[in-house]
């Protein structure tokens, strides 16, 4: 049984060749068209079609030659552009006779589909695009002549970088050997190879009929390839709204080749996304929720309102969950993701604070933002919050465990009580967030992120912070682990070590070994001491989201973290002499 084993299924004549389409969901909804790439037949969507079902009318078509569709006769010439396009106006018109539809297309399915929604015949019949893995070759051809006509060497170097990935194209341009190969050894051992090499789950994909779709579609390059690239059109510019997500993993085809794709589509979104090429089956949750906004805002004739804000186009419609939210560096960090258009989880054991920080998200810029209350320290209140989380708002992109405590006080000052609350807090909390949250990440296959937030503490021994030092060097080290364990599941582990931040840590900070009295008079000297250092949370959440962004390791933040975490690597022995100076407290 596969995911489109419940599709209606009808035939559409054109061109000499019989298309398979299949359709889910009401007709009545609008229609998104889901156009497969090489060698892949319309199965390459089944996961990305279920999820949207509930949603639009979706339709998959094979495209000709492929999958259940027949193919042309003879295959020379039989799969130029100008033939592709005309099967796509005979799917639309079959599927949607009044309304036009929302275009998605990978790999040669966006190449085809770029020629869609540029040609003067289509317009009016595409609402808009979104494309992935797969550029225009007009576009491809204007690209490769300016830097041949102004070989700067930063130009000379994207067209070899380009020509590296570009290998198999080559190869699809000898006779004979292509087909030999995909009917033979090729064909074989293809799935192994996309398991193995792109992580594609196993099941429904690809189909039976891969050799003869692989054999059948390598005339798609030698049809179009180097037509369109020595005489690139002058007019292929977009008619419809277009979103771009480009996995920034491909194999196969380089950032640098959608630099400047707004002189040819103006109304241009574009997404980033940490994975490899095959993103129809690695990452078919997050593609579905892309669509989804791109196709309703355009519906509500909104097209730019999914682009919001810095780094929007790596985290528009992510969820995000970040605990310690009511305030400090977590509540800024809840902001920033908010305004790159992320969906917020604020967590905090204060509900009122949590509460408002999910507002707050709201209204910078979160298409939806929540608040939960829980104490990370309880492993059983932890646990029910996961469960809720993935079954209210789905399984979480990016984790932020940013709840922690302060505590100050010499090693034998500070009690077992003391030590077990600072733990409990500040190690077990990060532990119980990763163990549990990281989990459905890996579960889920399709990678994410975990930030901890450490300190710089963590790597700067001090005789005032023996219990504090401890919590935080535990969560330094609890990252690296993870970061290691975890790189083959595609998800990343960022330890984020900030210095001295200006938040309210400093008035809730626990001294030991001092009466109340004493205790509240430090506790007001240490935050006007961090008053007058200044350095703002907002900085920090800045941090995170690069580190998220460049799946950075070990972020030290500020400048005396980052003196100590140089220190700490090439000079330690003046770490441990600073160790030994009593705080003026």
């Amino acid at each position: 049984m596969t995911v489109l084993d419940g599709a209606r299924e009808r035939w559409v004549h054109t061109g000499g060749v019989e298309l398979c389409v299949a359709e889910l969901g009401d007709p009545r909804q609008p229609t998104v068209v889901l156009v497969h790439g090489y060698p892949d037949s319309k199965e390459v969507w089944s996961e990305v079609a279920a999820r949207l079902a509930g949603r639009f009318h979706v339709v998959l078509y094979d495209v000709r030659g492929h999958g259940r569709s027949t193919a042309p006769s003879p295959l020379r010439g039989g799969f130029t552009l100008e033939k592709l396009t005309d099967d796509f106006l005979a799917v639309a018109d079959a599927v949607s006779p009044d309304r036009p539809v929302h275009l998605v297309g990978h790999d040669w399915g966006s190449v085809q589909s770029w020629e869609f929604v540029t040609v003067q015949r289509t317009e009016g019949r595409i609402a808009s695009f979104t494309s992935m893995s797969g550029p225009s070759l007009d576009h491809f051809g204007h690209w490769i002549n300016k830097r041949l006509r102004r070989p700067t060497p930063r130009r000379v170097g994207q067209l070899l970088g380009q020509g590296a990935k570009s290998w198999y194209v080559y190869l699809l341009h000898t006779p004979v050997l292509p087909e030999l190969a995909w009917r033979g050894p090729l064909g074989k051992r293809w799935p192994g190879i996309l398991e193995r090499v792109e992580k594609v789950p196993g099941g429904d994909y690809p189909t039976a009929s891969l050799p003869s779709d692989a054999a059948h579609g390598a005339w798609l390059y030698r049809d179009n390839v180097r037509p369109r690239l020595r005489r690139p059109r002058e007019d292929a510019y977009a008619h419809a709204p277009v979103q771009l997500i480009t996995p920034l993993g491909d194999a196969f085809l380089s950032e640098r080749l959608y630099d400047g794709l707004e002189l040819w589509a103006p109304r241009l979104t574009r997404r980033t996304l940490p994975a490899k090429h095959w993103v129809p089956r690695t990452r078919p949750d997050r593609l579905a929720d892309w669509i989804t906004d791109f196709v309703t805002a355009t519906e509500d004739g909104r097209p730019g309102a999914v682009a919001k804000g810095k780094y929007a186009d790596r985290f528009g419609g992510q969820l995000v969950l970040v605990t310690g939210a009511g305030n400090g560096i977590g509540r800024a960090t809840a902001f920033a993701f908010a305004e790159a258009g992320a969906r917020v989880v604020a967590v905090d054991r204060d509900a009122e604070a949590a509460t408002r920080t999910a507002e707050l998200s709201r209204l910078i810029g979160a298409p939806a933002a929540w608040a939960e209350t829980v104490d990370v320290s309880d492993a059983q209140a932890m646990e029910k919050l996961t469960a809720r989380v993935a079954a209210e708002y789905g399984v979480v992109d990016v984790l932020v465990n940013n709840a922690g405590i302060g505590l100050s006080g010499s090693f034998f000052d500070t009690t077992p009580q003391d030590w077990q609350k600072v733990l409990d807090v500040n190690l077990w909390g990060v532990i119980h967030g990763c163990r549990l949250f990281g989990r459905q990440m890996a579960e889920r296959g399709q990678g994410g992120h975990i930030v901890n937030t450490a300190s710089a503490a963590a790597f700067q021994p001090s005789r005032a912070l023996p219990a504090y030092a401890t919590s935080k060097a535990a969560v330094l080290m609890l990252s690296e682990c993870l970061r290691a364990e975890l790189a083959g599941r595609g998800i990343g582990v960022t330890a984020i070590c900030p210095g001295l931040v200006n938040t309210n840590i400093t008035a809730t900070a626990h001294f030991a070994g001092v009466d109340a009295t004493e205790e509240k008079r430090r506790q007001q000297r240490t935050s006007r001491l961090y008053e007058m250092r200044n350095y703002p949370p907002e900085k920090v959440a800045d941090a995170v989201l690069e580190a998220v962004v460049h799946n950075r390791a070990v972020v030290p933040v500020t400048p005396e973290a980052r003196g100590a975490h140089l220190m700490s690597r090439f000079a330690p022995r003046v770490l441990r002499r600073l160790a030994r100076v009593k705080p003026p407290l």
